[in-house]
């Protein structure tokens, strides 16, 4: 183990080599391979991630007692926003047997995963590993790219552009669409025109525009151009600094613009909009802190306000603690640790989440179904985010059961053990 360190610290940072985040003894632990950017420009989405899937697993240990008296142990890998660097941590992970390995940051990590698990799999039949999706949202991922190995916890991109369309006012008829140049910026552009046709065909596009994915350190010229074209309203996909750094820059310009947005609510999010962006910011979620206030749940009020204690930053993914309880659920019903029947196991389970609305793991393309909000950035909230005086206030429910967009996945099954 200490050479193993020294290698680690030789070679750049600890967390890229694989470094246990929980309780030791592979034995006694059911080992979930965590792999998204820890360094670099989308480090803060990453770190943030992982404080929070740490948080859950303790309470699904410590609370819930594991699964089959195992303990679950969280291994981060940093794959430094690169495809190649995420192979690496599956390989690792198969090389440990590890049945789960988790990603949530970037479609284009997310595609050469499902192709190198599926080749895992069908050539070793006796060590296989099942890829958890806990943000990468592509439509196609679960369409055309969908596979049995592959299950996505988050909604995607087609159903998040839904809820935004859905959220826009009458009043707003012309809109600009910024989004980054990659698999998930593309399919946001894409599917925000088809829900527009569908649901909103008095709107027009007076600008659309895809930036290089982390390149962008000056959005004011974007803002300058956004400003010219008369929108009232932005869209984009962006995420991390990209998203950041394109509010700031709109807030800071004082241009009369309503931002709708799928990640504003993350972490450093807040910070960059600031107390100029009262009413102005909206972010389709999965949870917010206020949420459990709004409709009188006061489990969901303690087990956030119990993570402020700990981080400065809003507990937003009440989705992570849905994925932990589905494999927990999922491995005990497999009554093993065997990747193949756990799969077969999250087919179709059902599940209640801790705010108490039900979800379901849809078995055709293996695409969770289950409830998003939009929030709305303003004052006058419970729970303010990241010491701005603001916070996020539900603008808006979607139920699982209005929320179930088709899929043209064709999925092929293995045989079941």
């Amino acid at each position: 183990m200490v050479k193993r360190i020294f290698a680690c610290i030789a070679g750049a940072v600890l967390m890229a080599c694989g470094v246990s985040v929980g309780p030791a003894g592979a034995q006694d632990t059911i080992k979930i391979a965590y792999t998204d950017p820890l360094s670099g420009p989308f480090a803060q989405v990453g770190d943030a991630n992982l404080k929070q899937m740490q948080y859950i697993i303790d309470y699904i240990n410590t609370a819930k007692g594991g699964a089959l008296g195992k303990k679950f142990e969280l291994v981060s890998f940093d794959n430094k926003s690169q495809p190649s660097d995420a192979l690496i941590a599956l390989k690792s992970a198969t090389d440990q047997n590890m049945p789960f390995i988790m990603q949530c940051s970037g479609s284009n990590i997310a595609a050469a995963l499902i192709e190198a698990v599926d080749k895992h799999n069908s050539r070793n039949p006796d060590n296989r590993i099942i890829y958890i999706n806990c943000g990468a949202v592509a439509t196609e991922l679960t369409n055309e790219k969908c596979s049995f190995w592959h299950f996505r916890f988050d909604a995607n991109s087609a159903m998040k552009a839904e809820v935004m369309v859905r959220a826009l006012p009458k009043d707003v008829t012309k809109i600009y669409l910024l989004n980054q140049d990659y698999l998930f910026g593309q399919s946001v552009q894409r599917d925000v025109k088809a829900s527009l046709a569908k649901l909103r065909p008095d709107v027009q596009v007076v600008g659309d525009e895809l930036i290089p994915l982390g390149k962008v350190k000056d959005f004011a010229p974007y803002i300058t151009k956004i400003k010219a074209s008369g929108a009232q309203a932005l869209l984009t996909g962006n995420w991390g600094p990209d998203m950041n750094l394109l509010i700031k820059a709109g807030i800071d310009a004082g241009v009369d613009l309503r931002y709708y947005t799928m990640y504003a609510h993350l972490a450093g999010g807040p910070t960059a909009i600031g107390p100029a962006g009262d009413g102005k910011v909206f972010s389709v979620m999965s949870f917010g802190e206020n949420v459990a206030p709004e409709i009188g749940n006061k489990e969901a009020e303690a087990w956030t306000a119990a993570f402020r204690e700990k981080y400065p930053f809003d507990f937003s993914s009440a989705g992570f603690r849905t994925i932990f309880e589905y494999l927990q659920e999922a491995t005990k019903k497999a009554g093993s640790v065997d990747a193949t029947k756990i799969a077969f196991a999250l087919e179709g389970l059902q599940h209640k989440d801790f705010i108490g609305f039900d979800s379901v793991m849809r078995k055709d393309d293996h695409q969770l179904i289950g409830e998003y909000f939009v929030g709305v950035f303003k004052k006058g909230v419970k729970y303010e985010s990241e010491k701005t005086g603001l916070g996020w206030a539900t603008a808006a429910t979607v139920l699982a059961k209005d929320f179930n967009e088709p899929t043209t996945c064709k999925m092929k099954r293995p045989a079941e053990k």
